[in-house]
């Protein structure tokens, strides 16, 4: 994965004309992050494909953090359908781009980036939750 995150930055930062100003990148990673959320949203009250019914998940105080997946709810009934997909898909692409952008602008490198989350998500594991 690393090699194909390097090779995306690189080619966001090839591609990236419009919007070199950092100021320019962070708010279209903003606005692609609303967007996403949006789309998600829209699938659900436009479209229907899913539903999302948030209540207070009842977990047993007993409940063991490792078993804590499993009895937990994600709040969403159904499934995207393939237009809704698409859309909630292009527009996840869309805020990768602007990450990648925001990296690259600021001489980070994506691959370090979620090589040394992967590191502290393993190294927290249920800890890392917040």
């Amino acid at each position: 994965m690393g090699e194909f995150c390097t090779e995306f930055q690189h080619t966001v930062g090839e591609y990236l004309v419009r919007h070199r100003s950092i100021l320019d990148a962070l708010t279209k990673f903003q606005e692609s992050c609303a967007r996403v959320n949006r789309a998600v949203a829209k699938a659900a009250t436009t479209c229907g494909c899913i539903e999302i019914d948030v209540s207070k998940q009842k977990l047993p105080e007993s409940l063991l953090i490792q078993d804590f997946k499993q009895m937990s709810s994600t709040h969403i009934d159904g499934e995207l359908c393939d237009h809704c997909k698409d859309v909630v898909e292009a527009e996840l692409g869309n805020n990768l781009f602007y990450l990648a952008a925001i990296c690259q602008l600021l001489g980070f490198e994506l691959n370090d980036i979620v090589t040394k989350e992967r590191e502290r998500v393993s190294a927290l594991g249920y800890f890392k939750m917040g």
